[in-house]
């Protein structure tokens, strides 16, 4: 259950020394606050509920300028969707970086105390969203708030019964999960536009497609180790069993074209097609059991990512042409088989960790954090976040098969001054 809140009084944010700007996407904004101006607050497919507008947006804070808190709790980290960014959520607040060059490039710290649990930014935007990680009223778990950074302000909100456990973004919509539901609203008017009903999905497990015209949404189904695939142009649903086990963690390529998933085993990562769902590849990240952190595609799925528990990150070679769709249904998988090697009499009998494919570079995480990954903008290049401060950046050879080369590493936790970013 859902009210939306299309526009909360709007107020002057007096830390304006460090705006983000986005001139790019500005003049889009303005175009949805001015259709936001003449609508009334849209009622969602569900049962409203009262809505205090003295609850709708942030409180200033209380000085002037950047406000020097001492961090002491990390709740959140994510890349933005091409991984040229990436927002913290604390017990302060929200702070965004560059990641190349790496730099701070503002903070937004607010004098409730509250902390931010979930931040998500919008491209390399003016635009994010937040949601608590407190039970206090100014920013519940179970409120999704929009801000535009531009106009210091926030330009609305969707608030619902139960917590939120993930947000998606993509130029034309918002995506909201919760933990059996998923709610996909219009970012031109913050209309609900689709619901889908989810097996128990307390991490909030959720990927949209960026670039592709024709929105694709995954998240698990209904069924453990089950993955619902929504096509929303043609109307569309898929299921696919990835698993026998429950779903850990899984990935969407840009364009939508293929699903990377691991299950809670965590040893096998398997990438299938969101057409068919026809399974088109199997890698192994290793024999123990591992619990999987993170999965994420290089921009023209080459390559994959997969961070763990057991303290590495892992690249695998992806072996599909996604040029297009077409190619990827006319052009299957050319598997690594024993047909032709000195074993192949005994092709069936070997167990299938021995044939199975592995990764082509690997790197050794510091301490015990949990990490996520994506590919940076310079080729074979790892970008890596940890829940510790850590950001790293490294670089693959898949010919050689050798660790990764660490090219730097930052602690943002003890970063004390924003610079601005280009």
């Amino acid at each position: 259950m859902a009210t939306v809140s299309p526009f909360p009084p709007p107020f002057q944010h007096p830390n304006t020394s460090s705006k983000f700007l986005s001139p790019m996407l500005q003049p889009y904004l303005e175009q949805l606050e001015e259709q936001h101006k003449q609508l009334q607050p849209q009622q969602a497919a569900v049962e409203q509920v009262d809505n205090d507008p003295k609850q709708s947006h942030l409180n200033p804070c209380p000085n002037n300028g950047l406000i020097n808190k001492s961090i002491s709790t990390l709740y959140h980290v994510s890349f933005n969707q091409n991984g040229s960014c990436f927002a913290v959520g604390t017990d302060c607040g929200i702070s965004v970086y560059s990641c190349d060059p790496f730099c701070e490039m503002f903070r937004r710290y607010f004098d409730n105390g509250g902390g931010i649990g979930i931040v998500e930014m919008l491209f390399r935007s003016n635009i994010l969203v937040f949601v608590g990680n407190g039970d206090n009223l100014q920013y519940p778990r179970n409120k999704v708030l929009i801000w535009d950074d531009y106009q210091s302000r926030c330009i609305g909100e969707l608030r619902f019964r139960s917590a939120v456990r993930n947000v998606q973004l993509r130029l034309d919509c918002i995506v909201v999960i919760l933990e059996q539901k998923i709610f996909i609203y219009n970012f031109a008017d913050v209309k609900l536009v689709h619901q889908i009903e989810t097996i128990s999905n307390p991490k909030g497990l959720c990927e949209i497609s960026q670039t592709a015209v024709s929105p694709v949404l995954v998240c698990p189904g209904l069924q453990n180790g089950q993955v619902r695939v929504e096509h929303f142009t043609s109307k569309r649903t898929k299921f696919i069993f990835a698993h026998d086990s429950m779903i850990a963690s899984f990935a969407l390529s840009h364009e939508g074209h293929v699903l990377a998933t691991a299950s809670i085993k965590g040893t096998l990562i398997r990438i299938f097609s969101t057409q068919d769902g026809t399974l088109l590849q199997e890698v192994r990240r290793g024999a123990d059991r591992a619990e999987i952190h993170s999965v994420s595609f290089s921009p023209t799925a080459q390559w994959l990512a997969v961070s763990s528990d057991k303290g590495t990150v892992h690249v695998f070679r992806l072996k599909v042409n996604l040029g297009n769709q077409d190619k990827t249904k006319s052009s299957p998988i050319s598997r690594v088989t024993l047909s032709g090697s000195s074993l192949s009499f005994i092709k069936g009998v070997l167990p299938k960790y021995f044939s199975s494919e592995w990764s082509v570079a690997q790197f050794r995480l510091p301490g015990d954090s949990e990490y996520i990954v994506t590919f940076g903008h310079e080729k074979n290049t790892l970008l890596i976040l940890g829940l510790d401060g850590s950001f790293i950046r490294c670089k693959f050879d898949p010919a050689s098969g050798k660790e990764m080369t660490q090219l730097e590493i930052h602690n943002f936790l003890k970063s004390e001054r924003p610079r601005n970013g280009t």
